[in-house]
């Protein structure tokens, strides 16, 4: 007995020793995150100081922008089209800055930006937006700044009562509320005209797309029970309405995602929910840019209401 007890002993001994060893072991190991260093300039914002690829970092808008100053990002002209890709993606550069050594950035969140070259991807952006481009000189803490309008059809975040016939959800252009229809007709050439839910993506939801104009027509939708037999407060529906838009865009498939969602009374929708729709409503009719954050604005939010 004394001797198998002399036996254990020594195995415990041994094992308590292995377990030491590997605590310390463990202990010294340093723990990284697992993404590539990153650098901060003064202007608070985030350089990834190894990608090659196209940088869509999230990044704080700067406290202090310079607009119209030497690098000030331009691609040409204020509004860029995205165009059939033809195998490739569509692809806008910056005109200027060639051989100047700095990272860009972009805000709102949305546009697929190469953070060395300035480069766009514009098939993978969000279309019919306007955005702020920044560019930061190496060695420089000056954020140059640019507005630049990614042409494209969007939907204003609205509350629509169905009561007061307030029954139609229409689409506007190019970041610009208060601009021409580009759907008017079958084009200024005799071509095809628009093409909106060409793929029935939204139909097949129940979501009621004219396929010329763009226009949702919420009362059909209702009727079609997007959002049940019997709606809860609160409902929502994810819905992506794939276009085609005769153009400078040349007939390019693009696409906009909506989230719709259902309140039996105007009255009933939450008092934050409610202030934030106003302000971007208000935003958008006053032609501002949306959002200064990195954060995308996108999806447009559709309240349908039966009463007020």
């Amino acid at each position: 007995m004394k001797k198998n007890l002399s036996i254990g002993s020594v195995i415990l001994i041994s094992f308590l020793i292995c377990l030491l060893a590997c605590r310390k072991t463990i202990d010294s190991i340093e723990t990284v995150p697992n993404k590539p260093p990153v650098k901060v300039d003064s202007a608070k914002n985030q350089v990834d100081s190894t990608k090659s690829t196209p940088d869509t970092t999230a990044v704080p808008y700067p406290q202090t922008p310079m607009l119209g100053c030497t690098y000030s990002p331009d691609y040409g002209d204020s509004i860029v089209f995205t165009q059939p890709p033809h195998g490739q993606d569509y692809v806008v550069s910056p005109i200027n800055n060639t051989g100047v050594t700095g990272t860009y950035f972009a805000w709102p969140g949305g546009l697929v930006l190469d953070s060395h070259t300035g480069a766009i991807d514009l098939t993978k952006s969000e279309t019919g937006a306007r955005y702020e481009i920044g560019f930061v000189k190496a060695g420089t803490t000056d954020t140059c700044m640019s507005q630049l309008i990614v042409g494209g059809a969007a939907y204003m975040d609205s509350v629509y009562v169905l009561s007061q016939s307030d029954t139609t959800a229409a689409p506007y252009f190019n970041a610009d509320p208060y601009g021409p229809p580009v759907c008017s007709g079958s084009g200024s050439q005799g071509g095809p005209g628009c093409q909106f839910d060409y793929n029935n993506a939204a139909k097949n939801q129940g979501v009621e797309v004219d396929n010329h104009t763009g226009f949702i027509d919420l009362q059909k939708t209702m009727k079609n029970s997007l959002f049940g037999l019997l709606p809860l407060d609160g409902t929502t529906v994810n819905t992506t309405i794939y276009y085609k838009l005769n153009d400078n865009s040349n007939l390019a498939p693009q696409k906009i995602q909506l989230k719709l969602m259902f309140y039996n009374k105007k009255s009933s929708i939450p008092p934050s929910l409610l202030a934030s729709i106003t302000n971007k409503l208000v935003n958008t009719l006053e032609n501002l840019l949306l959002i200064k954050s990195s954060t995308s604005p996108r999806p447009p939010l559709i309240i349908i209401t039966r009463y007020n």
